[in-house]
């Protein structure tokens, strides 16, 4: 256990921040999934709407640090590419 002031209060903020990161990359997974499911239901209306409302989301956690700007990359690139697939 944390022996300081220093310490103890470092680990205070730990946890807050533990907090709020998980809260964040489960909001970047739903974001994900309510494009995914846009894709599943063969409407590209409604697939590229969630699709660029996930955009803002996605960029805001990799500006955090949350995830990687690679990683946020990669997902917008592999979504664009499923809905521009759809026929």
């Amino acid at each position: 256990m944390a022996n300081s002031a220093q310490a103890r209060k470092r680990a205070r903020q730990n946890v807050s921040q533990r907090d709020r990161n998980t809260s964040l990359r489960s909001e970047l997974r739903t974001a994900i999934k309510h494009v995914r499911k846009g894709i599943e239901s063969a409407d590209k209306a409604v697939a590229q709407a969630a699709f660029q409302a996930s955009i803002g989301t996605i960029d805001c956690i990799a500006d955090k640090g949350i995830i990687h700007k690679n990683k946020a990359a990669r997902h917008k690139s592999r979504l664009s590419a499923a809905i521009k697939a759809m026929a």
